[in-house]
């Protein structure tokens, strides 16, 4: 499906000759690889959500800083936008380019500059990859701990962009929480530096507010990592359920008995089997669902944690509960699950990929939501969960070539969002907005919020250049939509109140 840019929502792009613009800029950076012949273009017409494409008027790949500084500023003077990509690995469409507009893409920017074993710190390039910084650091005992699905493909730089996560951040956090220091580029090409390598800087938190605003307040140049110390041990429990309620109420035990543990998965049947069938992990595939839990840290520690997780386990009715005999067999029930998603892509022509967060006391009621809501879209739904954290990513099974099941699919996702955030969740916790939630937006925040959000971009980005249409809607989109913000607690919907 080609997406369109909707200028009557979200403000009119200008239009340009682009003969003129690409014999302009390649006269004013000669050096630079510049793509505008429409067979060179597809291969960058959407990200990981490639339900979505649009062919982009041209597409830079700079090598050099200076380049990206000069093609920014012929960018502001001539008001051209100006879309950022790294590894095109995002799933919510935020890497989409725009037929009026340049997408840059960074991935040539993939050295690691500097390992500092004594200070815990990498200084890399933004187009390294985020295993990549764990392999160089390995030498050294260290390692970087976000570790998304994508982490053999997806980009540092990308990483920062979305705040991404991954299966470990439950206990070490997520991008923000493992950057120290990012160098920008404004849309106008100036150098800024945002943190420090200091655990604290003085003046706001724009590392903070930087991470996670998905290419629309600057572009990444150079990012400064913490690095840590790989633990002296860590064991994997795989727990299998009758009932997946059952281990939904097993996550709140655990944490709630005050174990924090390295990673919390779940998975129903339905990915359980999928992921069987790919990967050969080793998992029960009659299960309901089964528990991933990793225990970290001092070998003493963790054997008694595992003691410990495993009481817990079976009180909330466990059928069955293995610990990985060897690091082989860990590594093997985590590859199942990070596999999950395109396991499932060979059980379906096609599947959408949601990503919401609730409180982890209310996953039985919005599983439970889900599954009425999988019955009425008359779409099969694969449940993959970072459970720990609440983060949860229901896939969604259809045919784009079966007439109305996309439409069908983005209703049902739709719907599920618009249920995390009515059981006090959010409609995203680790893909970002993009284009994909942009109206879900306006159910998660009210017009003084969605104002407040349009002048910190307007604070580094005043004529909108940068990544335009995604992530924050305008008022006028949420009119369009249908203002659903929850005030004082009420659901959005009424059929709702049955979850």
């Amino acid at each position: 499906m080609s997406f369109q840019y909707d200028e009557r929502l979200d403000g009119p792009l200008p239009t340009h000759d682009k003969a003129a613009l690409v014999a302009e800029l390649g006269a004013l950076l000669p050096d630079l690889q510049l793509l505008h012949a429409t067979e060179d273009l597809r291969p960058f017409e959407c990200d990981g959500l490639s339900a979505y494409r649009t062919t982009p008027m041209m597409v830079a790949l700079p090598g050099r800083v200076e380049q990206v500084q000069a093609l920014l500023k012929f960018a502001t003077a001539r008001n051209v936008p100006v879309v950022a990509r790294g590894a095109g690995t995002g799933l919510s469409g935020g890497a989409m380019p725009l037929e009026k507009g340049i997408l840059l893409v960074m991935a040539r920017f993939n050295r690691i500059l500097d390992i500092d074993p004594e200070a815990g710190t990498a200084r890399v390039q933004p187009g390294v990859r985020n295993l990549a910084i764990s392999q160089a650091a390995a030498p050294h005992g260290l390692y970087y701990a976000p570790d998304p699905s994508s982490q053999i493909a997806c980009s540092i730089g990308g990483n920062v962009a979305e705040n991404a996560g991954g299966v470990h951040c439950l206990k070490y956090g997520l991008t923000v929480h493992n950057i120290l220091k990012v160098e920008i580029l404004t849309i106008d090409g100036e150098r800024l530096t945002l943190g420090s390598e200091a655990l604290d800087s003085p003046g706001f938190d724009l590392l903070a507010l930087f991470t996670g605003s998905e290419g629309m307040l600057g572009i990444v140049v150079e990012v400064t990592v913490k690095l840590l110390t790989r633990p002296q041990s860590a064991k994997v429990l795989l727990a299998s359920f009758d009932d997946i309620g059952k281990a939904g109420d097993a996550v709140a035990q655990i944490i709630g008995a005050g174990v924090i543990p390295g990673g919390l998965e779940m998975m129903d049947n339905l990915s359980i089997r999928a992921a069987e069938d790919f990967i050969k992990a080793g998992y029960p595939v009659d299960a309901e669902a089964i528990l991933l839990c990793e225990l970290d840290g001092a070998e003493s520690d963790v054997r008694e944690d595992c003691d410990r997780v495993g009481a817990l386990l079976r009180t909330a009715g466990a059928t069955d509960i293995r610990i990985a005999q060897d690091e082989a067999e860990r590594q093997r029930f985590w590859a199942g699950r990070k596999n999950a998603f395109p396991a499932v892509g060979r059980i379906s022509p096609d599947y959408y990929c949601m990503d919401g967060t609730i409180p982890r006391r209310e996953l039985a009621r919005v599983l439970k939501g889900i599954a009425e809501l999988s019955a009425e879209y008359g779409l099969r739904v694969a449940n993959v969960f970072h459970a720990g954290d609440g983060n949860m990513h229901p896939l969604i099974l259809f045919d784009a070539n079966a007439p109305g099941e996309l439409d069908r699919a983005e209703a049902l996702g739709a719907r599920i969002l618009e249920l995390c955030v009515a059981v006090g969740g959010s409609i995203t916790g680790e893909h970002g907005v993009g284009r994909e939630k942009i109206n879900q937006m306006c159910a998660q925040f009210n017009s003084d919020e969605i104002t407040l959000f349009h002048a910190l971009k307007a604070a580094f980005d005043p004529a909108r250049l940068l990544n335009p249409g995604k992530n924050i809607p305008t008022l006028h989109r949420c009119a369009e939509f249908g203002s659903m913000h929850v005030h004082h607690g009420a659901l959005p919907f009424p059929e709702l109140e049955r979850f």
